[in-house]
């Protein structure tokens, strides 16, 4: 239950909507409360460029009568707009088309008793001034890197938001949570030699953040070791996707397994469940409950209990993603996913998603590379969904001799998903960094359009 002024105040709101929308003729409805304070600075050139805060205490409002739906949201939280906007949305619901898939979620499915302690919020107050020493930080140390010439900024930023949900069947819940980052992009080079990199910390409490000092020597060491890159002929080479980018494939394959696009019928996975789409040593986990996790939530946008789900096992495709809409589409239960605005129905969302680390180091993984390419840098969305079809401008170095070596740029690396995820083989330093995660990753065979 909630335990602060401002979940309080919330609740009460909610509760009171909910019953005024019952009243008024609604046969089901929810409403979701997002209150929410951040704040953060640019630097640039050693001074602050601009300061930015924000305040959200957004309203959202569903309602269902019979099979049509309808949600308005609002930001005014006085007696007479909340009226106002229990009217509107039940007129709205009358005269939108019926949707035979939408509801609540099934009541059987929904979180019940006490909420685990996932250590998401903390309460620590960082001042504009101290941020901005954070960004100073960052940015001094990555243009003191040689060859570095310039920065192209540093940020950092502080929030702190809560969330509550309440519907009519009977769930109540409340999470709350916190946010700190800094970041910095370097540049290296002159004129028309000139290279750009970055590095970043994310995390749920202000003491886990890296040094911003480390920060800022990573940006600008990328930078630097990208200068001069060579020109490559075109041909089939071997590619390690480095942790920063191989997440991304993660988002690829996320996608295809969306409730959404497998009941439209738009995923190049959407005849493969329960089938191997990838090596039998490749697992994919989504995990909700990991203590003080970037995206971790104690229930999920329908208020249905969230678990630790294995999404690929040994290979296998074991799941899609569903919300109750896409479940009662293909006849299938809910499986924790559902995500919430107070703009819009319900959607789909992982959380805290990531590839299990395989048994071999990276050094190891490309030891027997002659001729390959480690990228470090993806470039454009040319991902077909429909047809798994790949095809995204990169960045990285050349893999020679089990080295890495020259930078390369201005290429281009293609393939196919389906026959990618056969293909790939994990290393072994999974890191917990962004809200999905991957290890560095193999891929054999892919097409290389150089200069």
């Amino acid at each position: 239950m909630p335990s602060d002024t401002v979940s309080i105040n919330s609740l009460d709101i909610l509760e009171y909507l909910v019953d005024r929308a019952l009243n008024a003729g609604a046969d089901n409805a929810d409403a979701v409360a997002i209150d929410a304070h951040s704040k953060g600075i640019s630097w640039r050139d050693g001074r602050l460029e601009d300061t930015d805060s924000s305040e959200i205490e957004d309203i959202g409002l569903r309602v269902m009568i019979g099979q049509k739906q309808a949600i308005v949201s609002t930001s005014n939280r006085s007696s007479d707009n909340l009226n106002e906007l229990v009217s509107r949305t039940i007129e709205m619901a009358k005269a939108v088309p019926e949707d035979e898939y939408c509801g609540l979620a099934p009541e059987d499915a929904l979180h019940k008793g006490d909420f685990a302690d996932l250590d998401l919020y903390d309460d620590t107050t960082v001042s504009v001034s101290k941020l901005a020493e954070l960004a100073a930080t960052a940015e001094t140390a990555a243009r003191s890197v040689s060859g570095v010439t310039n920065s192209d900024g540093a940020s950092a930023s502080a929030s702190r938001y809560g969330i509550t949900l309440l519907t009519s069947h009977g769930f109540t819940g409340y999470s709350r949570g916190s946010s700190f980052s800094v970041s910095v992009s370097a540049i290296a080079g002159e004129g028309t030699g000139m290279e750009r990199d970055y590095d970043f910390t994310s995390a749920r409490h202000f003491s886990d953040l890296k040094d911003p000092q480390i920060v800022g020597q990573t940006a600008g060491g990328r930078a630097a070791t990208r200068l001069n890159p060579i020109k490559i002929e075109s041909g089939t080479k071997p590619i390690v996707f480095a942790p920063r980018v191989s997440n991304t494939l993660l988002g690829h394959f996320s996608g295809a397994i969306n409730g959404s696009s497998i009941a439209r019928g738009t995923s190049f996975l959407k005849d493969m469940l329960n089938e191997e789409i990838f090596g039998k040593e490749i697992s994919i986990i989504d995990d909700p409950l990991m203590t003080r996790g970037l995206k971790s939530r104690l229930f999920d946008g329908e208020g249905v209990k969230v678990r630790k789900c294995n999404l690929v096992e040994n290979g296998t495709l074991k799941t899609w993603m569903l919300n109750s809409a896409t479940a009662k589409q293909l006849g299938l239960e809910v499986t924790g996913h559902a995500s919430r605005s107070s703009t819009s129905t319900p959607g789909i969302t992982t959380s805290n998603l990531y590839m299990a680390p395989g048994s071999i180091s990276p050094q190891d993984l490309i030891a027997d590379i002659q001729d390959g390419i480690y990228v470090t840098e993806l470039i454009g969305m040319g991902v077909n969904p429909v047809t798994g079809d790949y095809s995204r401008g990169a960045a990285g170095f050349l893999i020679k001799d089990g080295q890495i070596a020259d930078s390369v740029s201005e290429i281009t690396i293609a393939g196919n998903l389906k026959e990618m995820f056969k293909t790939l083989v994990p290393a072994s330093d999974l890191s917990f960094t962004y809200g999905s995660n991957a290890p560095t990753v193999r891929i054999d065979g892919m097409m290389i359009a150089g200069a």
